[in-house]
């Protein structure tokens, strides 16, 4: 069996993973510890994001031809991908967090939602909020207003009910 033959799986693994996702990030893993390496995994395996080494070779030709392929001027050193088909930002929320953590990890570059984004782009992107968070955020705008006149309505009752208390024992006196 032919080289060229062993790694197609790879590339078309790699072409498919990229396919349908709102982001892919590219991050330099050089010295990271195993131990951080496995939280990082960990939590990016618990949001849904598809962490995975590739050889540069393999990523460059699965990117050629897709909105990736402007990631292949990046290919060189020890990268990763993490691709969510999920949450555009997660990613680079999640990666961005542990690069502060760990300054061995590099972020490089992404395609998010269709467009490039280097690595200023990918650090802008790591400060939105989540979608969850930014739903709860307008829920509570939303439900602020209708709490505070339910309270005033209630103070109003209640200080209506306390006058007509006072009002019946000054008529019993």
């Amino acid at each position: 069996m032919a080289k060229v033959e062993l790694k197609q799986p790879i590339v078309e693994e790699i072409a498919n993973s990229i396919k349908d996702a709102q982001a892919v990030v590219l991050v330099n893993y050089s010295g990271l510890t195993v131990e951080q390496d496995t939280i990082l995994r960990k939590e990016l395996r618990e949001s849904g994001i598809h962490y995975k080494v590739y050889k540069n070779t393999m990523m460059n030709r699965a990117f050629a031809g897709t909105d990736c392929e402007s990631l292949c001027k990046h290919l060189e050193g020890t990268n990763a991908l993490a691709i969510s088909t999920t949450d555009a930002t997660a990613p680079a929320r999640i990666l961005a967090k542990y690069a502060k953590q760990y300054p061995a990890l590099e972020l490089i570059a992404g395609v998010v939602e269709g467009n490039y984004n280097d690595q200023a782009g990918i650090q802008a992107l790591s400060q939105i909020p989540s979608r969850e968070e930014l739903l709860g955020k307008l829920l509570g705008s939303i439900q602020s207003p209708i709490t505070n006149l339910a309270r005033v309505l209630n103070q109003v009752a209640e200080a209506g009910g306390a006058e007509a208390a006072i009002a019946a024992k000054g008529a019993e006196a």
